[in-house]
């Protein structure tokens, strides 16, 4: 039983719950992401290119045998997969960049110099009193 109260004070702590609406709506947000590259950026990008995809490049190390699937070096997929991560960052990136500019830009109040800590405020004391005292013995010496 103990076991279990500790499972469900663990799952009660706001954090727990934060981080799971966080790791859905994330969820949720690559769904968007996603679409946005494949729907909206990448067919434009195809036709900048010619159409060229690079998924099919792949050095063959064994040809296929019967039964047995073909070794291969499928670098095509890898070099497709970062064209997709420079897509997907740069349309992530242009997005937040939208956000931003969206916002509204408010400019925080000037802060209050913070107190002087105590040992400061001894300081400026001290300093205050040896001024006060040169200040007497200079007046004292004109007279």
């Amino acid at each position: 039983m103990r076991l279990l109260q500790e499972f469900k004070t663990f799952a009660a702590r706001g954090n727990v719950i934060d981080m799971a609406v966080g790791v859905i709506i994330g969820a949720a947000f690559g769904k968007i992401v996603s679409s946005l590259v494949a729907d909206v950026m990448t067919p434009p990008l195809g036709l900048l290119l010619g159409g060229v995809n690079f998924s099919a490049l792949a050095i063959t190390l064994q040809a296929a045998s019967g039964d047995q699937p073909a070794v291969v070096i499928a670098y095509g997929k890898f070099i497709q997969t970062i064209i997709d991560f420079l897509i997907v960052a740069s349309a992530i990136f242009l997005g937040l960049k939208a956000v931003n500019t969206l916002k509204k830009k408010e400019t925080p109040p000037p802060a209050a110099p913070p107190a002087p800590s105590p040992e400061q405020a001894l300081l400026s004391e001290i300093r205050d009193l040896l001024r006060q005292q040169a200040e007497q013995k200079s007046s004292n010496k004109e007279k």
